[in-house]
């Protein structure tokens, strides 16, 4: 956007609140709502009864190709007509001024405690002309009755008819581009004091009144030709309120232009997956959705331009960063938000079938949007056996080589046409199977599930079909019941400290496995000798089907019983790196620790 493309001028503050008052200014309906309490819209009146500057105002030219929904500033009539313009910035202070000056009904605002208030601005005369006073000291705030009452109810300031407003020298907020009519009630309500009320209005007009009639803001203003990507990032660059507008905001009020309620849309689309059999689903957020389909809409105009033979340089780029999302259109959100739904429900199988059942143990909620587009072009295709399996390596070399942590755009926009040439012939392994590796000296650092490859090794474990050390129950089955399940020591903490083995060790996956609470409690913190008899006096069981039990979960019983902590950890760590390489399709890298 070049700067030819706005233009900065001074406009009299009257006439922009003229224009609000008549809809040819309006807000984009991204903007928030209004939040200043009474006290900064008190500090911005004195201010411009000082003539001090009060910002720069950003507008939009209405008119071009970028279109949004709009809606009146909060307090203006709603307008029937579209505006000249939008208000980009200076929303607080617009709406703020509109309210307390220029509109005849109380302000909506609230106090400094956050409650929810109504009424009036006043400014004190007298006060307002003490050269030594705080100009902010002299702006009024009082209650839509007009009457300031103290705690016993008995009024402190009453300002309810105009003649109390003389009387007290309070002059109304509401009055300044049209003082005419006050001024003569003012002159009028005390003929005894008409030369002292006359001195007083002619020093207050010229100290106060004036300045607000000839007030000027600085409006910077964007032309028609200024396009949406810049818009956005303008407002967001310059808005005041401090609050980042997110891309699903940015484009709900667009699609509104064009009558489509993308919030409800959404709303719409999530229900169908709240059911709990799609809880892995429930922290999918309207970003990620977005993302989704961006990069199935992108896809689609690379392919046309591919198609089209043009030339490698200029084809469209696969992408679902923030300006390829802000430049998603309607009609392909419209072609494509049905597929990434579909896309979604399938990927939340394919993770029911990996034995990842719960947001908590789901090692990246990012990769979700890239698998929801895979499936999603995939389709029926997806359904095979051997696809299935193509996809498995995909997501798990992804798991363990943890490569979807911190940005990750480039690798969504590489994994969508890579994976789907793979599955269907068409391609090679993509770049995240390749470029995936596990060292085995990582298994000792994946102490607490807040790590993707500690929750995938997590999974992969309860693939194996463990049961629980007591019961014999399928872990698999207690954990999708929430049955208190979570990944407890093999080798009781308290056990290993007794003996000399360091935090590092002892709290490493490798001495960790699903089970019950309940097990976990009869484990206690005694050595797994004792604690593995008492499992099976408790469980009414045989020590054998003790040890088939605890074999289920890749450790030794035997080492167990002998409390070896270190051929045990020796045998778990083995177990666990074929579990990872079978996963990903090669063998986990032995390192030197």
């Amino acid at each position: 956007m070049g700067v030819e493309a706005f233009g900065i001028e001074k406009e009299f503050l009257k006439d922009l609140l003229t224009q609000v008052d008549r809809g040819e200014a309006q807000l984009p309906e991204f903007q928030r709502g209004w939040v200043w309490p009474d006290r900064n819209i008190a500090s911005l009146i004195a201010s411009i009864s000082l003539g001090y500057p009060a910002g720069t105002v950003m507008m939009l030219k209405q008119g071009g190709d970028v279109r949004f929904k709009t809606r009146s500033v909060e307090g203006a009539p709603r307008a029937g007509a579209a505006p000249d313009r939008l208000i980009l910035d200076g929303q607080q202070r617009l709406t703020s001024l509109y309210q307390s000056l220029f509109r005849d009904a109380p302000v909506e605002t609230h106090d400094v405690r956050g409650n929810t208030t109504r009424g009036w601005f006043y400014i004190d005369m007298e006060k307002a002309l003490l050269g030594d006073g705080d100009r902010e000291e002299a702006v009024v705030f009082v209650p839509e009755t007009k009457v300031r009452v103290d705690f016993r109810g008995q009024a402190l300031l009453d300002l309810s008819t105009p003649e109390l407003e003389y009387a007290n020298r309070m002059f109304p907020c509401t009055a300044v581009f049209n003082s005419m009519q006050w001024m003569m009630g003012f002159f009028q309500h005390s003929p005894e004091r008409q030369s002292e009320n006359l001195a007083l209005w002619g020093k207050f007009h010229e100290a106060v009144v004036k300045r607000f009639e000839q007030y000027q803001l600085p409006v910077i203003e964007l032309g028609k030709s200024t396009p949406r990507q810049a818009v956005c990032q303008v407002f967001e660059k310059v808005n005041t309120g401090g609050v980042t507008l997110t891309v699903f905001e940015l484009l709900t009020a667009t699609f509104a232009a064009d009558d489509f309620d993308l919030r409800q849309d959404w709303a719409d689309r999530k229900a169908q997956w709240a059911g709990s059999q799609y809880r892995i689903l429930s922290e999918v957020a309207n970003t990620d959705f977005l993302q989704a389909v961006t990069l199935l809409a992108t896809h689609e105009r690379h392919q046309a331009a591919v198609e089209a033979g043009r030339d490698e340089v200029a084809v469209p780029r696969i992408g679902c960063r923030r300006a390829d999302m802000l430049n998603l259109t309607l009609p392909e959100y419209r072609k494509w938000a049905s597929a990434v739904t579909d896309g979604l429900k399938s990927a939340a199988q394919f993770l029911y079938s990996q034995h990842i059942f719960d947001t908590r143990f789901l090692p990246y909620g990012s990769q979700l949007i890239p698998m929801s587009a895979i499936f999603a072009l995939l389709g029926g295709k997806a359904g095979t056996v051997g696809a299935l399996q193509k996809i498995s390596r995909w997501y798990w070399s992804g798991v363990f080589g943890e490569l979807y942590g911190g940005t990750t755009e480039t690798r969504f926009a590489r994994d969508v046409p890579e994976v789907v040439a793979w599955v269907t012939g068409q391609g090679g392994e993509p770049r995240t199977v390749q470029e995936a590796q596990f060292f085995s000296s990582r298994l000792h650092s994946l102490r607490t599930r807040g790590s993707a490859a500690y929750k995938g090794l997590y999974a992969l474990l309860l693939k194996e079909g463990p049961v629980d050390w007591r019961t014999g129950s399928d872990m698999s089955n207690e954990n999708y019941f929430d049955n208190a399940v979570d990944i407890h020591h093999v080798f009781p903490k308290a056990w290993c400290e007794k003996q000399g083995i360091s935090s590092a060790e002892y709290n490493s996956i490798v001495n960790k496995t699903p089970l019950t609470a309940r097990t976990n409690r009869l484990i206690g913190g005694r050595a797994p000798s004792v604690y593995l008899r008492g499992l099976a006096k408790t469980a009414d069981t045989t020590p054998e089907q003790v040890d088939r039990n605890v074999q289920s979960h890749l450790i030794s019983a035997a080492d167990l019983r002998n409390d070896d902590f270190d051929a045990a950890m020796r045998t778990r760590q083995g177990a666990l790196l074929d579990l990872v390489g079978k996963a990903m399709g090669k063998d986990a890298q032995i390192d030197t620790e």
